[in-house]
């Protein structure tokens, strides 16, 4: 199986509580997750609170006209520090996605780490190649786009 590696990284004007606060929350994938995906979470266990064995169902367009189940564990919390998810039901062959927090002078560099393979072999690499790893690109651009603004107005409010 050909593994594939997205990889980002963003600087943002919080602080690291705040970060945590905003992405261990599964209710805010939503708010990061284009629109035309149509993202809703149908369940969640263990409650709000994100930790290891949470199990997460969502429903969501892979193509246009085209949705499916995702269930995503979370694998790995290190409070404050990272987080990770694993697909258990969904479109890729592999997904593993790790989120990681540290602080810095302008704020939090948050890095996202990818490992996803593709199914069908030679074919699911075409695919990717084609298709997979451009769209995954877009999702991330809208993301850090959306978390830039999102985080630079609730900057601007803040007291100085």
């Amino acid at each position: 199986m050909k593994t594939f590696l997205l990889r980002r990284k963003q600087t943002l004007p919080i602080d690291l509580s705040s970060a945590w606060e905003f992405f261990s929350s599964p209710k805010n994938l939503k708010v990061i997750t284009p629109k035309q995906m149509n993202f809703q979470i149908l369940s969640q266990s263990g409650g709000e609170k994100m930790h290891e064995g949470q199990i997460i169902r969502y429903k969501v367009n892979v193509l246009p006209m085209i949705r499916m189940i995702w269930v995503t564990e979370i694998t790995n919390v290190n409070d404050r520090m990272s987080f990770s998810d694993e697909q258990r039901e969904g479109p890729y062959s592999l997904w593993r996605h790790t989120h990681s927090f540290r602080e810095v002078e302008e704020g939090v560099e948050m890095t996202d780490e990818v490992e996803y393979a593709v199914p069908f072999g030679y074919l699911g690499q075409l695919i990717n190649a084609l298709f997979v790893e451009r769209e995954l690109k877009r999702i991330f651009d809208f993301r850090f786009q959306l978390l830039e603004s999102y985080f630079r107005k609730q900057w601007d409010k803040s007291p100085t």
